[in-house]
């Protein structure tokens, strides 16, 4: 046991150190106005979203932004009267396309932005955002102030999760300290780093960068698309990614079990259906987060000592997470056992893969799935 505590001491002496300032709650774009404002094109795909669509769209129609954009619905194969509902708003700054069906290959939302992209025409920025995400008014400005003032092909933040219920206080912000742990947001913004990443309720993208990789065909097939998507820009170009405060998820996960289905959902399609990988993930899980109370617990002298320092530590990391989240600090205790969960979530994943449930989202299977 003293061992695994030495190896886990020392692993968080690097994370802390050496591995992007992964802990932080930012950077966070302020609201801002660009000094040239080029035309934006916004893209949402959305799948039987009538709870969330209106008000995604409203939002999304009252942006201050000082240049001219247009927002295209692509309606893909709704049957709860999605695209009645965008109809029903009538502006002439909407359109409502209405989605042809899948082609093999594709993955459900990439395939919709691809026909709203190509419906769009050729603004400067093609602005792809989610259905069920509300965007304060200037939120779109500070997006595109952002790209112009540092040249970036790709800027993307992570919205603010819908955190209501017991059970997403208690699992939402662990989701982010991990994406961010993944992910560390320094290193993807770093040009000289290979890091690369999105989130896919906001991506502001340029169209000589979407041209670049070939298009939204590029990544057709990608279960984790806005990595994807990210990876590829990045390949040739700047990106920044960060957590916004002009924007906000409105799609609760009331229950555990929802939560645990939004995990499972792409989970082992993370670790690309590899049961190695899924092993390793296991096996560095537990050393980094689960050894440390358990030695704490059940060590004595300098083992328990050791565990203590190295619990405190990733606890001290996640504290700025739980302050944006307004959350206690108290919080942070809960991190192993809350860890454990994640663990057995992606175990579920990998479970579902191979009883030949693969990825299933809105109806739709991918890798093997059935809905």
């Amino acid at each position: 046991m003293t061992s695994l505590v030495v190896v886990s001491f020392l692993i968080w002496c690097w994370l802390l150190t050496m591995h992007g300032q992964f802990w932080r709650a930012g950077p966070i774009l302020p609201a801002a106005v660009p000094t040239q404002a080029p035309p934006v094109a916004i893209v949402v795909p959305a799948r039987d979203e009538a709870p969330f669509i209106e008000a995604t769209i409203r939002s999304l129609l009252a942006q201050n932004y000082p240049g001219s954009f247009h927002v295209t619905l692509v309606d893909d194969g709704s049957e709860d009267g999605t695209g009645a509902i965008v109809r029903a708003i009538g502006d002439q700054r909407l359109s409502v396309l209405t989605g042809s069906p899948r082609p093999a290959g594709w993955a459900g939302k990439l395939w919709a932005l691809h026909q709203g992209v190509a419906a769009s025409g050729a603004p400067e920025y093609f602005f792809l955002t989610d259905a069920d995400i509300e965007h304060d008014v200037p939120h779109l400005a500070s997006l595109v102030a952002m790209a112009e003032r540092h040249d970036l092909d790709l800027v993307s933040e992570m919205v603010a999760l819908y955190c209501d219920s017991w059970a997403e206080k208690v699992l939402v912000p662990p989701f982010v300290f991990y994406f961010q742990l993944l992910y560390p947001f320094a290193r993807v913004n770093n040009p000289l780093c290979a890091t690369a990443a999105a989130a896919g309720g906001t991506v502001l993208i340029r169209r000589r960068a979407l041209m670049r990789i070939g298009g939204i065909e590029a990544v057709r097939g990608a279960l984790i698309d806005d990595v994807a998507l990210a990876g590829a820009v990045k390949a040739g170009g700047r990106i920044f990614l960060g957590h916004s405060a002009l924007a906000r998820s409105i799609r609760p996960y009331p229950g555990v079990a929802d939560i645990w289905r939004m995990i499972a959902r792409s989970a082992y399609a993370q670790l690309r259906f590899s049961p190695v990988l899924l092993a390793a993930t296991m096996v560095a899980m537990a050393l980094v987060w689960l050894v440390p109370p358990v030695a704490v617990l059940f060590g004595h002298g300098m083992t328990c000592f050791l565990g203590l320092i190295t619990w405190a530590m990733f606890t001290a990391a996640y504290l700025p997470t739980l302050a944006r989240f307004r959350r206690s600090f108290l919080w942070a205790l809960l991190l192993p056992a809350i860890t454990l969960f994640y663990m057995a979530a992606t175990i579920g994943s990998a479970v579902n893969h191979y009883r030949g449930r693969g990825v299933v989202w809105k109806g739709r299977a991918y890798a093997g799935g059935t809905p």
